[in-house]
């Protein structure tokens, strides 16, 4: 069979490898591209499958862009397909049909795998790992006769599947093994007070407790902890975070450490093969450290900047994303490195609701969390950028 040639081919149909497209065409108007998506869907944002799609948005509205855009763009688009293999020497990819493509220049946007629980019954039929479009869509449809729900895991994900269960009629029972919610990131006074208006709202919260194995009773599902607790629910939902998707890399002799490494121009250790997004680990130029980020910004803005640089921009990355939540009535947006074993410094105008938290490392501020104050990103990251140290008390009034 003779082989496809495009100068650049695109694995991942994520808002990485859709951006990645603007990216080229900003500095290549002709060469040949070719997107591979697993996903049958058009590439769509992530955010909104725990967030506006419950409160509202319509599905259509989640994708990234229309097929007219790939048709304008030139772009050869491959839905649900696979690629299953990637020879970095010969510059080719293998999709699951046995399809071989070479290539001048690879994107690898292959994000991240959901978690799953190596548990008794962790892989058992309906157990959702929540991730995608199509869990999306399932999980929807399941509330329309399943009232009481389970979800494992007190991260971002599951405080926020929590959150959209519970407006959307379902009863829901927590399970997480951190001592409140989103503990990794919230300091424990705010996380506490967050997990109280979940229990107010009538959500049931284990905490400091795991699942032990989960089984079925007719339709039921049954979750036992670790602690003993027994738990009974029409649904079952898991957010139990992902594993970035290396197997390609990793087969292929790439750099590979918690992600696929990069240099500052998203390039991995092939000079002709490039990352961005989850499965990224790359130098955030204004901490001065390597680190993998699961955030829609950060794909967003690294796979349009690694199209360029395939494009022969040859730009180093230096943009500073953000992420953001909205957990009932406490929204916020971050950015920078959030980790509640920092020193911790919270500026509120109301305790546990509006202010600023500043997260400090070595005296320097690392991360700024933004706590229902908007429009506020752009002095967080000069702050940040600044890299001066400063005493806690100075940071009363930093950002307004």
């Amino acid at each position: 069979m003779a082989q496809l040639k495009y100068r650049y081919i695109i694995v991942g149909g994520g808002v990485a490898g859709a951006s990645a497209v603007t990216g080229i065409r900003a500095h290549d108007a002709k060469g040949s591209i070719l997107l591979i998506a697993s996903e049958k869907h058009l590439p769509y944002n992530r955010p909104p499958l725990s967030k506006k799609l419950w409160f509202g948005q319509q599905v259509e509205k989640i994708v990234v862009h229309g097929a007219d855009f790939y048709e304008q763009q030139r772009v050869d688009l491959m839905l649900g397909s696979r690629v299953v293999g990637l020879d970095a020497g010969q510059k080719t990819v293998t999709d699951n049909s046995g399809t071989d493509y070479a290539f001048e220049k690879l994107l690898l946007a292959t994000g991240g795998i959901p978690r799953h629980l190596s548990i008794p019954g962790g892989d058992l039929d309906g157990v959702l790992y929540y991730r995608t479009l199509d869990d999306y869509l399932r999980l929807r449809e399941g509330t329309k006769w399943g009232k009481t729900a389970v979800v494992i895991g007190g991260g971002f994900i599951g405080a926020e599947m929590a959150a959209a269960l519970t407006v959307n009629s379902v009863q829901v029972t927590m399970i997480f093994p951190g001592p409140y919610l989103v503990h990794r990131v919230f300091p424990d006074y705010l996380g506490k007070a967050i997990q109280s208006q979940y229990v107010q709202r009538g959500i049931t919260v284990i905490n400091g407790d795991a699942p032990a194995a989960f089984s079925r009773d007719g339709a039921k599902y049954i979750t036992r902890t670790t602690n003993g607790a027994r738990v009974e629910s029409d649904l079952l939902v898991a957010g139990v975070g992902i594993v970035p998707a290396v197997e390609l890399a990793e087969a292929a002799g790439l750099a590979v450490d918690n992600g696929i490494v990069v240099d500052r121009y998203l390039r991995s250790s092939h000079p002709d093969i490039y990352a961005a997004g989850d499965n990224a680990r790359f130098p955030y130029q204004a901490l001065g450290q390597q680190m993998r980020i699961e955030h829609w910004d950060n794909a967003l803005s690294q796979g349009e900047w690694a199209g360029k640089n395939m494009a022969g921009a040859e730009k180093p990355f230096s943009y500073m994303p953000y992420f953001y939540s909205d957990l009932f009535e406490f929204g916020y947006e971050a950015v920078g490195d959030l980790d509640s074993r920092y020193d911790i410094c919270a500026d509120w105008q109301k305790e546990n609701n509006t202010g600023v938290i500043y997260y400090l490392r070595d005296g320097l501020v690392r991360g700024v969390m933004l706590c229902n104050t908007w429009g506020k990103l752009d002095a967080a990251r000069a702050l940040i950028r600044r890299a001066e140290p400063i005493a806690p008390g100075d940071l009363v009034g930093a950002i307004r």
